[in-house]
């Protein structure tokens, strides 16, 4: 049942007082309102107490005469105590709630902050959908148990009252009811383990679902295209039918925990029920203070149990709160030793680097490449070369093992992350865009732009030929993810995009999918626009672009073989000579024109 629900490497064990002093940080931010919390919750209990004192000593007064007035006078108190309670509840439970909300909120922001501060290593790593249900779920579950706090803490309060009474009263029946608390709290500890085990494979299941859910929604295309829906269908019920599993195994585990006390609390009341009665006939105590041990018995044994049984609810919003400082306190792979600034020229220097995936073989061994200011270098080579890798490396997306990276001379990991990649400009294979309009897209590089100068960045490639194909030009609605236009329009909006931010270094890894001459015409304007004006390094799949470049290095197995321009490579014949036969002979006008030679000779 628990299969497949391990913890991921990043998860951590807190004791339960570390956790609550961390939770108690969020909730100090708020300290004039969580007083006036606690003033109106003691106010609460309070008056929840001295009902039933009041109708005790009324009681005892009214033995063996008629008092009218008297009992009036107890029925418009018990009324007024009533609509006390009631208003001073609605106060608190708004405050309350508001509290909480701001508490919950602040948590999903730093997990929320800590999510995307990661690099890329840890989301290759861990599946996005499971840490989405830490930001959502589980700060969710965090929420409703602390709400049952604020409850907790009240109906302990009302009974700590009625025990200083009860104890004034009759201190035998007193010691009576608190005799059997120590058995009751016992057999509550003994259901912590167990909740808390359950609790946490309650969380991570409905993580698998959230991912699943997530992937097939994300690949749905993919999936109908190759006629896949009863295949992701299927493996979702698996999934489901193991979080219904596991939640009823929990759901079980959670509701026998108020049953098993409720048993021990029934004896208890009844123990006293007879007891007090029994002292009241024997004139040991008053009728009505013996009503006050009965009212008592429920206002003692409910917060009790209600404790008893919250213990478990307790494990599930620790759990929760336990999964989310998790994600928070993950350390990055990507460690920067300073934060250095530097207005960005574009020299680029790799030094004997050794890189690697996590557990996996050698990338980049003993790797060193030198790249001039405003230079253009088309890497390529077989899949695996190390092409993407060296892009990610310089965008510092991932941390390097051996050697250093230099940019303009510094080390890149002594860089402000955050001020490098603003004098950067990545283009990936299949560009991602967000749902909004081409504008929207466009502007997201550099919010401060107006309307007036994205369309002269966008007309500045090929005269803006490729926004007249565009149903409503600047103003197209993209989709989800881009879904409305073609590869090559993604391209284009991208490219427009980097162009906007002025870049000092240009990273483009284009797409090996066809397209149009046309399209294609206008993406290598927009590339040669940047090329001119940045440092730029091309995974080259179009043989326009690796032409277009100053200098082509050819990379096999993370090893520089080759480097040089087209005709140089081409004279040695080595392995660019092999790789252009292969990949990009056919692109070239003369491969076009004899093909188209020989179609006519055949048809003649």
């Amino acid at each position: 049942m628990f299969a497949g629900l391990d913890t991921e490497a990043y998860d951590r064990q807190y004791d339960d007082r570390t956790l609550i002093r961390r939770i108690g940080r969020y909730f100090r931010a708020h300290g004039k309102q969580v007083l006036w919390i606690s003033l109106l919750t003691a106010f609460f209990s309070g008056l929840n107490a001295l009902q039933p004192i009041i109708v005790a000593n009324v009681i005892g007064q009214l033995q063996g005469q008629e008092n009218w007035s008297l009992l009036l006078g107890l029925a418009v108190g018990v009324i007024v105590i009533g609509v006390l309670v009631w208003v001073i509840n609605v106060a608190r439970q708004r405050l309350t709630a508001r509290v909480i909300a701001d508490v919950v909120g602040q948590m999903r922001n730093d997990a929320f902050q800590a999510a995307i501060s990661h690099d890329l290593s840890f989301f290759d790593e861990f599946k996005s959908g499971r840490i989405i249900s830490r930001i959502t779920s589980d700060t969710q579950e965090f929420a409703q148990v602390s709400r049952l706090v604020t409850e907790i803490i009240s109906q302990l309060l009302t009974v700590m009252i009625l025990l200083v009474y009860l104890f004034s009263t009759s201190w035998r029946l007193t010691l009576g009811i608190l005799g059997f608390t120590p058995l009751v709290v016992l057999i509550a500890l003994g259901f912590r383990r167990i909740a808390r085990f359950v609790t946490r494979k309650g969380f991570q299941v409905i993580a698998n679902v959230n991912s699943a859910i997530q992937e097939a929604v994300t690949g749905i295309s993919v999936a109908k295209n190759f006629r896949q829906e009863r295949r992701i269908y299927g493996e979702f019920i698996e999934i489901n039918n193991q979080s219904y599993g596991v939640n009823l195994r929990r759901g079980f585990v959670l509701s026998n925990v108020f049953p098993t006390l409720n048993i021990l609390s029934g004896f208890a009341t009844a123990g006293l029920v007879y007891w007090g009665g029994m002292s009241a006939l024997e004139a040991i105590i008053t009728v009505g203070s013996w009503y006050v041990f009965v009212r008592s018995v429920d206002l003692f044994w409910f917060p009790v149990l209600n404790l008893s049984a919250f213990w478990s609810q307790l494990q599930a919003g620790l759990a929760a709160a336990e999964r989310v400082f998790a994600l928070i306190d993950a350390e990055p792979t990507v460690q920067q030793s300073a934060a250095k600034q530097i207005e960005l020229k574009g020299k680029v220097d790799f030094v004997n680097v050794d890189f690697s995936y996590k557990n996996k073989e050698p990338v980049l061994r003993d790797f060193t490449l030198h790249i001039a200011p405003g230079e253009s270098v088309a890497l390529v080579g077989h899949t695996g070369a190390g092409k993407s890798s060296i892009a990610k490396l310089i965008a510092r997306f991932y941390e390097f093992q051996g050697g250093s990276i230099l940019i303009d001379g510094v080390d890149i990991r002594s860089l402000d992350l955050h001020s490098f990649r603003a004098q950067m400009g990545i283009v990936s294979q299949t560009p991602f865009l967000f749902d909004g309009t081409i504008a929207d897209n466009i502007r997201y590089a550099a919010p401060e732009l107006s309307d007036a100068e994205i369309a002269e960045f966008a007309r500045q490639i090929g005269g803006g030929e490729w926004l007249d194909t565009l149903p409503e030009g600047l103003n197209t609605q993209v989709g989800e993810r881009g879904a409305r236009l073609s590869l090559g329009q993604r391209q284009l909006v991208a490219l427009t995009r980097v162009l906007a931010s002025r870049p000092a270094i240009f990273i483009l890894d284009e797409a090996t999918a066809s397209i149009d001459p046309f399209t294609e015409t206008q993406i290598q304007a927009a590339t040669d626009l940047i090329l001119a004006q940045a440092t730029s390094i091309l995974i080259a799949h179009r043989l326009s672009t690796v032409r277009s470049a100053d200098r082509i290095i050819v990379l096999d197995h993370g090893r520089i073989i080759e480097s040089g321009n087209h005709e140089q490579l081409m004279a040695q014949g080595g392995h660019y000579a092999e790789l252009y036969d292969t990949y990009f002979r056919h692109q070239s006008l003369s491969y076009i024109e004899s093909r188209g030679s020989q179609r006519s000779s055949v048809e003649a």
